[in-house]
């Protein structure tokens, strides 16, 4: 009546990758209404990309202080960049940076690279 299901082999799931654009806003706070539906035209391609490749997805996106930030996440931290850098690179707004964090963003050894989206790499 009762059995025990056979336990099967899971490998827990591999530490998430990170890439989180950031870039300079016109003013000190929140930028202005055109330039922030400038990113939500920005979102909308970077999300039907990472769908497209299956590398990972877009999480979300901050304004303030200055500048606007887009979260990605996936599992694989330079398939999920070389799948969007373009894109970011065509953005208007400057300076820009991206980091490509590899593993979970608590883990103070966890490697992380920072790319100048100005500079062609």
């Amino acid at each position: 009546m009762f059995k025990r299901k056979k336990q099967q082999n899971v490998e827990p799931p591999a530490a998430e990758h990170a890439v989180i654009a950031r870039y300079q806003l016109s003013d000190d706070e929140f930028g202005g209404v055109e330039e922030r539906e400038s990113f939500f035209t920005l979102e909308d391609g970077l999300i039907g990309t990472i769908e497209a490749a299956g590398a990972g997805e877009l999480d979300g996106h901050e304004f303030g202080g200055g500048e606007a930030v887009i979260y990605m996440y996936g599992p694989d931290g330079d398939r999920l960049f070389a799948c969007v850098e373009g894109i970011l690179r065509s953005h208007g707004s400057r300076p820009a940076t991206c980091t490509v964090r590899y593993g979970a963003a608590g883990d103070p050894a966890v490697r992380q690279r920072i790319v100048d989206l100005r500079a062609a790499d």
